[in-house]
């Protein structure tokens, strides 16, 4: 009983605004909210904009590279960690460093490095190395990739704790089979110690998902979106059409595509934490 009040105030606060948003999409709303039933038009006029579509674009280049990009290089890292080197307290803390900072933070150090009149390109440029181009923030076609290499800095770190975690939950008597059969130590990673991390994998690749829904922040620090709409993302559509241009139905409507997305990314994670160890 002493829990009632904390569940009314999730199903109030959290369920509750969910079904509101659902229902919104569904009238010809636009500064105020107006309960009349308009079918499906929100969703039609959502999916016949171009802008909507490009954002979409962006955000799958952007969510495949970043969530390849951090597994990887986050196993690898682990993996190096694991074999206990010199030093590693202090490299696991280099490493998960940049995960402790906001991403409107790491947007802005980004932006900075990468602003071909300050950063990282003028350095070098005033070093000699006149040649040198480090511009992908203002480049139509490098803006996307500067994103994604900001995302992978920030959140290879996490990938790496939850697989080092895994990786030092290993049974030992598991590497001595792995020495006495000859086998060698990068096959045994592959293809044995890792597949039994599966759930820890399929963790990560939930955590990194809800962090392509959610990046807002990333973007409007970075990018803003640009140049142009190269950079630009559904959250950040969503955004404009609620604050902006006052259109709340319309951003319902993509505000609830993006709740389904985020549904299908987490079933995933659903499945294998609860319902197979049923």
């Amino acid at each position: 009983m002493a829990l009632w009040p904390t569940w009314i105030i999730v199903l109030a606060a959290y369920v509750g605004t969910m079904i509101w948003t659902v229902g919104i999409s569904f009238t010809p709303s636009k500064l105020v909210p107006e309960m009349v039933f308009a079918g499906g038009k929100q969703y039609e006029r959502l999916f016949h904009t171009s802008r909507w579509m490009n954002s979409v674009d962006n955000m799958l280049v952007f969510g495949v590279l970043f969530v390849v990009a951090s597994l990887v290089l986050g196993t690898l890292m682990a993996i190096a960690l694991d074999r206990k080197i010199a030093l590693e307290g202090t490299i696991r803390t280099i490493y998960l460093y940049p995960y402790s900072l906001s991403f409107i933070v790491t947007g802005v150090v980004w932006r900075w490095m990468m602003d071909p009149t300050l950063g990282i390109q003028k350095t070098l440029n005033d070093l000699g190395w006149t040649s040198f181009r480090f511009d992908w923030v203002v480049d139509p076609d490098k803006a996307i990739y500067a994103v994604v290499l900001a995302a992978v800095w920030q959140s290879a770190g996490l990938v790496m704790a939850l697989m080092l975690a895994g990786l030092r939950g290993v049974d030992p008597d598991l590497w001595k089979a792995i020495k006495v059969d000859g086998i060698p130590i990068w096959r045994g990673y592959v293809s044995i110690v890792l597949p039994t991390l599966r759930p820890i994998v399929v963790t990560a690749v939930v955590l990194l998902g809800l962090g392509v829904v959610k990046s807002y922040d990333l973007v409007v620090a970075l990018t803003n979106g640009g140049p142009g709409m190269a950079t630009d993302v559904p959250a950040k559509f969503i955004m404009d059409f609620l604050f902006l241009r006052s259109n709340i139905a319309f951003a319902s409507a993509a505000a609830t595509v993006m709740l389904v997305t985020v549904a299908i990314a987490i079933a995933p994670w659903i499945y294998v934490v609860y319902i197979r160890k049923r």
